[in-house]
């Protein structure tokens, strides 16, 4: 039989971030992860490149968050975006930032921040056991008690559970840590998938898969309620679309789409002019090529793969040229441009989501410590908790800053 002052369950950002800081407090550290490698969600961050944290403000932070926001203020405040990047140029990786505030290491590779984490659990001593599945948890009079998988048994003065959530199933993330804490008293918010590519009925997508529609906005709208995108990218799939816009309101979407039946998302492919621009400018594509074919014509306004989609939509014969292209004509394609229709009938599913909405009620974790409310002596940190944002540093930076707070405050209180 183990013991550790403080065992922490799950090898991910959240839980290396909290085994680092309490075997910095000099305390017997056992982290615990049911793969055979850590941080197997980091590899995939930032298309593999790992966006860790984001420069914005603490303010804007904590907006990101929607209503959980104001929960991990205490959290960010000890170890925020700067620490973070401190953090790990100390061991001399350096940090950039690149648009819209997303910090990448300079390597550009996710690996270099997995070894940072690494280097820094052998220096703080934490003992790292993988293929180390923990079943069970249960709290004695004065310590824990952990059942693992293979048979071992463990005992632990404090638990920080790190175990994720349930999205990239693959990469560990099964939903362990919301069967432990429910078993210990905790309430779970309903799981729903985030930052998930979503599904349309339309069955064309396939003919443009892998095509990236840049500097476009959309509008989602059901029956009673829209939503309105920012500018950015959308990327067909196929089995519908994806990308940072479509990703980033993933969540909002899948919302309003458990009380409509149906819900029409309309992309705006030319936000920067206004019908009579856009009119005036088709007015001059077909004065300087009227003889051309319209498909031709449509080459320096489209790419050229969405082109077929687009004349097809308006029931255009492809053969068609500029010069024959009526007044009623012009104005249905303005209409298309500024409002091309997608049906969209859901998303994929939670395994393929890049995080978890939902988990553990922050109404029963205290923020100034990351301790259950419920189990004295039981930490919580990172996806498990039900507080995530949307794509651009922000959830990884939850992790490490509450993985952090759990980490020093369960050390601290052994």
């Amino acid at each position: 039989m183990f013991f550790y002052d403080v065992a922490v369950v799950g090898a991910g950002p959240a839980g290396m971030m909290a085994a680092i800081c309490a075997g910095q407090q000099k305390k017997s550290v056992g982290l615990f992860e049911k793969g055979n490698a850590p941080g197997r969600k980091i590899l995939l961050s930032g298309k593999g490149r790992c966006n860790v944290t984001n420069i914005v403000s603490l303010h804007v932070f904590l907006t990101k968050f929607g209503k959980q926001g104001e929960f991990l203020r205490t959290a960010f405040k000890k170890f925020f975006n700067q620490d973070l990047i401190d953090f790990f140029e100390a061991k001399g990786l350096a940090l950039k930032i690149e648009r819209q505030g997303r910090v990448f290491p300079v390597t550009d590779k996710a690996v270099s921040i997995l070894e940072v984490l690494k280097r820094y659990l052998v220096e703080s001593n934490v003992k790292v056991l993988y293929n180390r599945r923990v079943v069970t948890i249960e709290k004695k009079d004065r310590y824990f008690k952990l059942c693992v998988e293979n048979g071992e048994q463990i005992e632990a003065g404090k638990v920080i559970l790190a175990c994720g959530g349930e999205s990239f199933r693959f990469t560990g993330s099964s939903g362990d840590g919301f069967a432990i804490a429910k078993s210990l008293g905790h309430t779970i918010v309903p799981l729903s998938p985030g930052l998930v590519p979503l599904k349309t009925r339309e069955a064309w997508v396939k003919e443009l898969k892998g095509l990236t529609l840049k500097n476009i906005c959309f509008t989602f709208k059901t029956e009673n309620k829209k939503i309105v995108s920012d500018i950015g990218e959308l990327l067909f799939t196929h089995f519908g679309i994806s990308g940072p816009l479509v990703l980033d309101l993933s969540s909002a979407i899948l919302a309003l789409l458990e009380n409509d039946k149906k819900a029409l998302l309309y992309i705006d492919l030319k936000p920067g002019l206004t019908d009579i621009q856009l009119d005036e400018r088709l007015l001059r594509e077909f004065r300087l090529s009227g003889s051309k074919n319209i498909s031709n014509v449509l080459k320096d306004m489209l790419p050229l793969r969405l082109i077929p989609v687009f004349l097809n939509l308006l029931n255009f014969d492809t053969r068609k040229k500029g010069n024959q292209i009526s007044r009623q004509e012009r104005h249905l394609m303005i209409h298309l441009l500024k409002a091309f229709p997608l049906e969209i009938i859901g998303a994929l599913p939670m395994e393929e989501a890049m995080v978890t909405c939902g988990g553990i009620s922050t109404k029963e974790i205290n923020p100034q410590t990351m301790e259950s409310r419920i189990v004295a002596g039981l930490y919580f940190a990172g996806e498990i908790i039900d507080a995530s944002a949307s794509s651009g540093g922000y959830n990884l930076q939850q992790a490490f800053s509450t993985g952090y707070l759990a980490g020093e405050a369960a050390a601290i209180s052994v």
